[in-house]
């Protein structure tokens, strides 16, 4: 079996067999990350470049070490400090990389839209590692690895993402790859940062109310309070933020059941997450870190095209 589409630019392009599949086939090299040896030579002789206009280190590390454990060759590009300071064009930037004969780009921009530029001009994969306020497809396919290894499948589960809705690429992956899943979808936080449209636009759940969210939800996915990409004060001070839609300990020992914590890092600890909360048992923050090295394992075998074992 392989992907509909040749590129992984969001998941709002990808079939919801797609998503089983990279599921299914991260699970196999999940297994393979658990052996002594962690290394199969599946994308032996394919060169990847990873290319980063954006400051990341978590998606650049696992991105790095999934091709690892593939046996790809790499090349590690950063903006800063390169030709793009000097006024290059992404287009010229990528030409230059790809004469040096690149078989797939991992990419990461601050613009919304930039991995799907690419796709029409140039002729490697392409990988979205995050476009601007847009997508982050791999984060939300990580997401739904960890949610299925401890709940079973998605269709009919309850799935509050709460936090900074309005300026999380995360979030939109999540509420595409949910919802064509089969899963219910809340959405909660302040009313100035949740869009207005997106409620009719994703047949999603709206709530101000976070234990309201709490009560109803079988996976909290807790969003991290972007300041840097706010241009306005959206919220009084980070300290009301907390009080109002933090999830503390006190809340969740409030409710009648037990909710699995998710957040995708950084943790802005004591403002959308308490320690006491993100270091606990509910907490399966330190699996959805382990299974991005699997999920990414799996996007990239499964976009190179070979039909080697993955085992």
């Amino acid at each position: 079996m392989q992907l509909s589409s040749k590129h992984l630019l969001g998941i709002r392009d990808l079939l919801p067999g797609d998503i089983q599949l990279i599921l299914d086939t991260a699970r196999q090299f999940k297994e393979v990350l658990q052996r002594p040896i962690k290394k199969v030579p599946s994308l032996r002789d394919i060169t990847i470049v990873n290319l980063f206009y954006e400051n990341s280190t978590r998606t650049r590390i696992s991105f790095e070490l999934a091709e690892k454990r593939l046996s790809a060759d790499t090349i590690n590009f950063a903006a800063s400090g390169s030709s793009v300071s000097k006024g290059e064009t992404l287009l010229d930037t990528v030409n230059n990389i790809l004469s040096m004969k690149v078989d797939m780009v991992v990419m990461r921009h601050s613009a919304t839209g930039a991995p799907h530029f690419l796709a029409k001009h140039i002729p490697a994969a392409i990988v979205n590692a995050g476009d601007g306020i847009n997508e982050h497809p791999t984060q939300a396919l990580l997401d739904a690895l960890s949610i299925t290894e401890k709940l079973g499948e998605l269709k009919g589960k309850k799935i509050a993402i709460i936090g900074d809705i309005m300026h999380s690429r995360v979030a939109l992956s999540n509420i595409y790859l949910l919802t064509k899943m089969g899963a219910e979808v809340t959405l909660a936080g302040p009313p100035t940062l949740i869009p207005k449209h997106i409620k009719d636009a994703f047949g999603v759940n709206v709530t101000y109310n976070v234990k309201e969210a709490l009560e109803w939800c079988d996976v909290a996915n807790v969003l991290r309070i972007q300041l840097e990409r706010q241009n306005q004060v959206l919220f009084s001070s980070l300290r009301e933020y907390n009080q109002a839609y933090g999830i503390t300990r006190p809340l969740l020992d409030s409710l009648q059941k037990e909710v699995l914590i998710m957040h995708p890092g950084p943790i802005n600890r004591g403002v959308e997450l308490d320690s006491d909360v993100a270091d606990s048992k509910q907490s399966i923050i330190l699996d959805q870190v382990e299974n991005g090295v699997a999920v990414r394992m799996a996007v990239l075998y499964l976009l190179s095209g070979r039909k080697e074992s993955t085992s």
